[in-house]
């Protein structure tokens, strides 16, 4: 193994491999400028889209609503595309260059749209003056387009960019720089942090009080800037070449165990089919084992007649190898901890549609002359997830490393466990602070006044905020970290993937809760004017549906098994002693068993049956 990753890494004229000067730290001022522009190009027209909508395009809450839902779903669902571009042909670097570029010309349909009167319908008249007239199907058109630019762009960029900055330091630790990549994490979400909470500020008050055209058009100059400092490091990173669409080894394996459906699998798995050659250059982590969980997928590595053509080259929509199976099993069982996101996600989106109205209700006034836009309180979050990061980076691993012995203090299954159980504190927050908004809306009488402001204060609406920002630091960081440690290695660019896929598909299920909460309650809890709804029934409702979750996401982790691989001697020799998140190990004379370890810092090593955690 050690030698087959020796002639697979790049080396220089004088035999020194080449991340000796590529890759490392000296790459993340491009990585991450990148991805610090995109991020506050997205905030800068995401955040307070809803405003847009409604004020400038004139469309209903609901609709509006679920327009933003439905647009956010779709652009957490291209990174699937984009993981499938990247891995298969185009790598991610090029990948993420061109979603950078369709990005950009999404922005500047967005710019033309605010700026140019014939895109968007006449400002409201007077009070007594007919209803606001709707944007018409044109320039909803115009603004479909724009929008769907800019979810095919973010598709490029969003599942390679993590995978594509962890590249920088190796792969699972294996070179000097791999005790780095778990930091990576945290810095990435940290940085992007950053980003969000400079949009909300300045992008969501230009918009608010300048005008559209400029409050579009700083984030499309930052997207600009995010493709050019990305293109910029070019010489200087590591760029892993693609080794072919994971989607496709998955679809045959699915494929040569359904055409041995009537096969029996032996009990010995040393009689499955083995290629170590065929699968080096997607196993440089070390072949998978075999495991007893979904052993109907294991027909697919029965060898049978007609199976290996003369010249030992296997048909592999007939026959695929253990190591392939086991990538199967390991997405397969990995699913169900995936899924539970998806739920906290749709209990989340309200906090870019619903929370947004009730603060335009609000006292927003800091002073007299001086009031906070509706949609800049989501800073709320943003600052809470940056003080948790730095608290949980800081204080707490240090703390809990002393009682628990793990480098990384808690595991990331608990980590995404206890961001869960935040959540529902969050939505519980917000229930309490509708209730109270709406009862002061009708001790002055204002239940049939939508535009009147209600004297009560819109920073009771910073704890639902804040806790959303901490469950962000725990769940969302913790989610990722488990995605990259338990999938197949060639499937990361896939795993990141899957992070964004849950994020559509909370999206989805969000528009779905509100369609059904509108056709059950008959428009009475979410209404355009929310003194009159009951939005704290709403919150009520989503509270419930994140205990079952958090249920659910416990009872998964009580079954989950963790993917486990093969190791060689000599490759377990250069491995770091203590990983912090990659698989530490020590020197062994003999092949050994390495299990990537449920302390989500990883991992320990397996010999003569003896696990070794760390």
């Amino acid at each position: 193994m050690a030698s087959a990753m020796a002639a697979a890494a790049p080396a220089d004229e004088d035999g020194s491999p080449r991340e000796t000067k590529q890759g490392g730290f000296k790459t993340m001022p491009f990585i991450l400028a990148n991805e610090i522009c995109d991020r506050f190009a997205t905030a800068g027209f995401n955040a307070n889209l809803i405003t847009y909508l409604t004020q400038q395009l004139h469309l209903p809450l609901v609709e509006a609503s679920n327009l933003l839902t439905n647009f956010n779903g779709t652009a957490a669902f291209t990174p699937v595309l984009g993981a499938i571009v990247a891995d298969s042909c185009a790598g991610r670097f090029w990948t993420i260059a061109g979603g950078g570029a369709l990005y950009q010309l999404g922005m500047l349909g967005l710019v033309a749209a605010a700026l140019a009167p014939a895109l968007r319908p006449a400002p409201c008249a007077a009070a007594a003056a007919p209803p606001c007239q709707r944007a018409s199907g044109g320039q909803l058109a115009m603004l479909y387009l724009s929008l769907l630019l800019t979810a095919l762009g973010g598709g490029g960029i969003r599942p390679c960019v993590v995978a594509f900055g962890a590249d920088q330091f190796g792969r699972r630790g294996r070179r000097p720089g791999g005790e780095q990549k778990w930091s990576y994490f945290n810095l990435y979400f940290f940085s992007m942090g950053l980003a969000v909470l400079l949009a909300l500020t300045v992008v969501v008050y230009i918009q608010e009080n300048v005008g559209w055209g400029l409050g579009f058009g700083i984030p499309a100059i930052a997207m600009f800037l995010s493709v050019l400092s990305f293109v910029v490091g070019y010489p200087l990173y590591v760029k892993v070449k693609p080794e072919g669409s994971p989607f496709k080894r998955l679809l045959q394996v699915v494929v040569a165990a359904f055409r041995k459906r009537k096969e029996d699998v032996p009990e010995d798995a040393g009689l499955l089919y083995h290629n170590k050659e065929l699968d080096a250059p997607i196993a440089a982590d070390g072949k998978l084992l075999h495991t007893d969980q979904l052993r109907f997928l294991d027909r697919a590595a029965v060898l049978t007649t007609g199976d290996v053509a003369d010249s030992g080259e296997p048909h592999l929509w007939r026959v695929s190898t253990v190591h392939r199976v086991e990538e199967l099993k390991s997405i397969v069982r990995m699913l169900p901890l995936w899924a539970a996101s998806i739920t906290l996600i749709a209990a989340a989106s309200h906090n870019f549609t619903f929370a947004i109205q009730q603060a335009r209700t609000m006292d927003r006034h800091l002073t007299p002359s001086f009031q906070i836009p509706p949609a800049t309180m989501i800073i709320f979050t943003t600052l809470t997830m940056l003080v948790s990061l730095a608290l949980y980076d800081r204080a707490f691993v240090p703390l809990a490393r002393r009682c628990t012995g793990r480098r990384s203090g808690i595991t990331y299954f608990q980590r995404m466990g206890a961001g869960f159980a935040v959540s529902v504190l969050g939505v519980m927050a917000g229930a309490l602070v509708e209730t109270r908004r709406r009862g002061v809306a009708a001790e002055h009488g204002l239940l049939d006044s939508p535009a009147a402001v209600v004297p009560i204060s819109v920073f009771w609406l910073v704890p639902q905020y804040a806790l959303h920002g901490m469950s962000d630091a725990l769940s969302t960081v913790g989610h990722m970290e488990f995605l990259y440690d338990q999938s197949p290695e060639s499937m990361r660019s896939s795993a990141a993937a899957l992070f964004w896929v849950a994020g559509s598909l909370g999206n989805y299920l969000g528009t779905v809760l509100v369609t059904v909460v509108q056709s059950a309650s008959r428009g009475v809890w979410l209404q355009d004017n929310i003194n009159r709804g009951r939005l704290d029934y709403y919150y009520w409702l989503v509270t419930f549906l994140l205990v079952l979750n958090l249920v659910y996401y416990i009872a998964c982790f009580h079954f989950y098994t963790l993917k486990t691989f093969e190791v060689d001697a000599g490759d377990e020799a250069r491995r770091p002693h203590d990983g912090g998140g990659e698989q530490g190990g020590e020197r062994m004379a003999e092949p050994c068993l390495g299990q990537v370890g449920a302390s989500g810092d990883g991992v320990g090593t397996v010999c003569d049956g003896d696990k070794h955690i760390r």
